[in-house]
C-alpha cells in the first residue's frame, strides 16, 4: 500500500499534532504493509529522511502558510498521481478536495466548532470550511480519542466511517528513571536550562484553552504553604498568550514563576520525571498528549475533567473540574501533602500509560486505510 502522508504543516519544533504525525510517519516507515510516502517542505528534506530513512520524500511544499494552502489543493493530486500513490492521509484535518484516490483525514478535536473564542478569527474560518470538506470527501476519518470522536458525531454528523486511533507515548524516552545517576544526569540538565526542584510543572503551548491562568491563581493560592516551590510554565507562545504573560504578572510571586520556553524532548523527559506535580488544566483536548508522558515518565498528574483527559489518564491523575482554581488548588496541595497518594500515582501512572503505544496507534491506522480503500471500491463500484 503506497501512502503518501502530508507532513508539511510539521514545525521545527513540534508538539500535538506535530509529534503525532512524526510518530505516525517513523512508525509507517517500518510497517511491512507500507510503502511510505512523504510530501514536505522544500526546506525539510533532511529531517523527515532522518525520521523515515525507508520513506520516499517529496520536498517540494511551499514554506510559507498560504502558498501551502494553495499547493494542497492545486498541486497536491498532482504529486499523488506522480507517485503513484494508493492512499493519501491528511494528518491534520485537510485534504486536497480533488484527488483522484482514497484519502483519510485526522481529526484531533471539534474546538473550532464548540470553542470559537480559542482560535483565530481567520484560522476558524478556514478550519471549519476545510473540516467540513473532509468528512464530505475522505473515505475514512481518524479521530484521536472516543472523545473526540463524540464531538465530530454530535457536531457534523459525517456518514464516512470513523476510526478511533489514540496517540502512543515514546516509553524509550518517557519513563521513571530512580537509580542516583540517573536523578543526578537529570538534574543537571535541567539546572543547565534554569530550573530546580521542587517544582509545580507545566507543558504545552501557552494558548486559551490551556486555562494557564487558572494555574497561576491556584500557585498563588498555595504558594505561601510551600516557600520553596516553584511554578515553571514551559511551552511556546501561541495565540493569546498575552493572558498567560498578565496573569503572571499580577500574581505577586513572578520571581516564583518561571517560563523557561519551549523544550526539546531531551530536557521534557527529565522535567516532567522530576517534577513534585505536572497540573495540566486546560479547558478541553482532543487528546492531551503533555498528559500522557507525564504519566509515562512516572509523574504524579492533576488535569481536568470533561474531555479527553479523563479518557487519557483513568484512575492514574487527579481530576478535577475546569475553570476552577481553588479546586486545582487543592488538588495540587493535596499530592504535595500526602506522599502515599503522590506515590501511587507514580506508579499508576507508567502502568496507565503503558496502554498507549505508536505500535497500537499505527495499527489502527492501517485498519483505517484499508477501510479507506474499501469505501472507495464500493462507490466505484456504484
Amino acid at each position: 500500500m503506497r501512502v503518501l502522508l502530508d507532513v508539511s504543516a510539521v514545525p521545527s519544533r513540534p508538539v500535538g499534532a506535530g509529534v503525532y504525525t512524526i510518530q505516525i510517519a517513523r512508525s509507517l516507515d517500518e510497517h511491512p504493509e507500507v510503502d511510505l510516502l512523504l510530501a514536505a517542505r522544500s526546506d525539510d528534506e533532511q529531517r523527515w529522511s532522518a525520521i523515515a530513512p525507508n520513506s520516499t520524500v517529496a520536498a517540494e511544499v511551499p514554506t510559507s502558510r498560504p502558498q501551502r494552502i494553495l499547493w494542497e489543493q492545486t498541486k497536491a493530486p498532482k504529486l499523488a498521481k506522480r507517485m503513484n500513490a494508493d492512499l493519501w492521509h491528511g494528518p491534520h484535518y485537510t485534504m486536497p478536495a480533488r484527488l483522484h484516490i482514497p484519502s483519510v483525514v485526522t481529526i484531533h478535536d471539534l474546538t473550532f466548532f464548540d470553542h470559537p473564542e480559542w482560535h483565530e478569527k481567520s484560522k476558524v474560518l478556514f478550519f471549519r470550511r476545510m473540516i467540513r470538506r473532509s468528512i464530505r470527501n475522505a473515505s475514512a476519518l481518524i479521530c484521536v480519542s472516543h472523545h473526540t470522536k463524540d464531538r465530530l458525531t454530535a457536531v457534523l454528523d459525517p456518514s464516512t466511517p470513523i476510526h478511533v486511533a489514540s496517540h502512543g507515548v515514546d516509553h524509550a524516552r518517557f519513563r521513571p528513571l530512580n537509580r542516583p545517576e540517573e536523578i543526578e544526569a537529570d538534574l543537571d540538565l535541567l539546572a543547565h536550562n534554569g530550573i530546580r526542584p521542587p517544582y509545580l510543572a507545566f507543558v504545552g503551548t501557552l494558548e486559551p484553552r490551556k486555562d494557564i491562568p487558572s494555574l497561576v491563581e491556584a500557585f498563588t493560592e498555595i504558594a505561601d504553604d510551600y516557600p520553596e516551590l516553584r511554578l515553571v510554565i514551559a511551552g511556546s507562545d501561541g495565540w493569546g498568550a498575552k493572558e498567560v504573560r498578565d496573569s503572571v504578572a499580577r500574581s505577586g510571586y513572578t520571581t516564583r514563576i518561571l517560563r523557561p520556553g519551549y523544550l526539546p524532548a531531551e530536557v521534557l523527559a527529565p522535567f516532567l520525571r522530576r517534577a513534585s506535580v505536572v497540573a495540566y488544566p486546560s479547558l478541553e483536548e482532543g487528546f492531551g498528549l503533555p498528559a500522557l508522558e507525564a504519566l509515562a515518565s512516572g509523574a504524579p498528574v492533576v488535569t481536568t475533567t470533561g474531555s479527553a483527559m479523563a479518557e487519557v489518564c483513568g484512575e492514574a491523575a487527579r481530576l478535577t473540574p475546569p475553570a476552577v482554581p481553588n479546586e486545582l488548588a487543592a488538588a495540587i496541595a493535596g499530592l504535595l501533602d500526602d506522599g502515599t497518594e503522590s506515590e501511587r500515582l507514580r506508579i499508576a501512572g507508567p502502568a496507565r500509560a503503558s496502554t498507549f503505544t505508536w505500535d497500537r496507534a499505527t495499527t489502527n491506522h492501517i485498519l483505517a486505510y484499508r477501510d479507506a480503500m474499501d469505501q472507495a471500491s464500493k462507490r466505484v463500484g456504484k
